[in-house]
């Protein structure tokens, strides 16, 4: 039986290809940057005003003292989205100006509205009167200042995310390389197993199904439900696998029926495939009876049927696969102060249903929650981050730094 380290290696080493494609950046949302991507333009574009105000030229107020103010003719008035001004600018001039208008060749700062003082009460008002000395780009968002031509913008494998949406958009990025998105398969096994809402007692709700469906999104996988396999579907399943193996599909998973069982089959119609990769059963819990392999350019992972189990295997060996093949940036733990003892078996990798908080210090803090067998749903729902206590130590104190991941997202920083 391999560890948790030993089967994670094993799945970096059998990467299937996955291709580019080319689509609408914003339609980018949750995919992975199949190449740098760099602005095509300057941004801002021009020096424009980052206030409502009066625009001047900073010189024509060098001799300028608060008991002889200077009257600044006023020469027209700039809104956002206008064209540059033209007219000739003439010393002592001002020109009234909106947050993200261009500022005219010939001023170089802005004073706020705030601020100015007229030498009219009237509606017309034709000067500004300046009582001081203005400094020079005050108010003023200078053109390349936020990103310049050419500028990196997102690096390769990032998983692209609302507001590098925005940045896409404001920056005239309309198309943007990206990994083709992972088809996934999955099955439910078990003749107790049931789509049905009213069950009887010997029967299992498809629950498994649902919750990896519910995660396509945040884990960058299209899903399909690939029905429940019963106890005599052997060749059923052999069958299913052939034909996958033509086909779009890029992962299949299994749910159930992989550990030692009259009924557990996965594993012997597997072993059935030429297999590249194959390891069964790894040193953890939840999850011990896993099992992946890979079969020519498709991947294949048993996971437990019990619900925390399958998820559990979910987060900490599919996720990793998908990550690895879409050349994802690597994920970083969540380093939090443990709040409560525990003790494992040392040769086992556990991952532990938790509650991560923050303390009145502004520290991490995780709390193990009680209630970490398999089939109990009730601590998986008060939980919101696995901790992750790794093999070779039995004993974990309070005040320990452990390493915790979120449950139902990646971890992306």
């Amino acid at each position: 039986m391999k560890s948790y380290t030993q089967a994670i290696k094993i799945l970096k080493r059998a990467k299937i290809i996955i291709g580019d494609e080319y689509i609408k950046s914003s339609e980018g949302l949750n995919r992975v940057c199949s190449s740098n991507i760099h602005s095509n333009v300057n941004y801002p574009s021009s020096n424009n005003s980052s206030f409502d105000g009066y625009a001047v030229n900073s010189s024509d107020t060098i001799k300028i003292k608060r008991n002889t103010p200077q009257a600044f003719k006023i020469i027209g008035s700039i809104p956002a989205g206008k064209r540059p001004f033209k007219k000739k600018i003439n010393k002592f001039n001002a020109v009234e100006i909106m947050t993200g208008g261009i500022i005219p060749k010939g001023f170089d700062t802005v004073i706020p509205i705030e601020q100015i003082n007229f030498d009219s009460v009237n509606k017309i008002r034709k000067f500004i009167l300046i009582k001081e000395r203005i400094k020079k780009y005050n108010n003023v968002r200078f053109a390349g200042s936020d990103y310049k031509k050419k500028q990196l913008i997102i690096k390769k494998g990032t998983v692209i995310q609302p507001n590098h949406i925005l940045a896409l958009k404001t920056l005239g990025v309309k198309r943007i390389k990206v990994k083709k998105k992972l088809n996934v398969l999955f099955f439910s096994t078990g003749n107790e197993i049931s789509n049905l809402d009213k069950i009887p007692s010997w029967k299992v709700r498809n629950s498994n199904n649902h919750y990896i469906k519910s995660l396509k999104n945040n884990f960058l996988f299209n899903f399909k439900n690939g029905g429940i396999l019963k106890d005599h579907h052997q060749r059923y399943f052999k069958s299913k696998i052939n034909k996958i193996l033509k086909s779009k599909i890029d992962i299949i998973i299994t749910s159930g029926a992989v550990s030692a069982g009259k009924f557990d089959y996965i594993p012997i119609v597997v072993k059935k495939f030429k297999t590249t990769h194959y390891f069964k059963s790894v040193k953890i819990r939840p999850g011990k009876p896993i099992l992946f392999a890979k079969i020519r350019q498709k991947a294949l992972f048993g996971l437990p049927g019990n619900p925390i189990s399958s998820a559990a295997c979910f987060r900490f060996f599919v996720y990793p696969y998908i990550q690895n093949i879409l050349n994802l940036n690597s994920e970083k733990p969540i380093k939090a102060i443990l709040k409560n003892s525990f003790e494992k078996k040392s040769n086992l990798t556990r991952f532990i249903k938790s509650k991560l908080n923050t303390t009145k210090n502004g520290k991490l803090e995780v709390e193990l929650l009680p209630g970490q067998e398999s089939f109990r749903i009730n601590s998986f729902v008060k939980s919101n981050i696995w901790a992750v206590l790794p093999n070779g130590q039995s004993k974990f104190k309070k005040g320990q730094i452990i390493d915790c991941f979120f449950p139902n997202l990646p971890n992306i920083f």
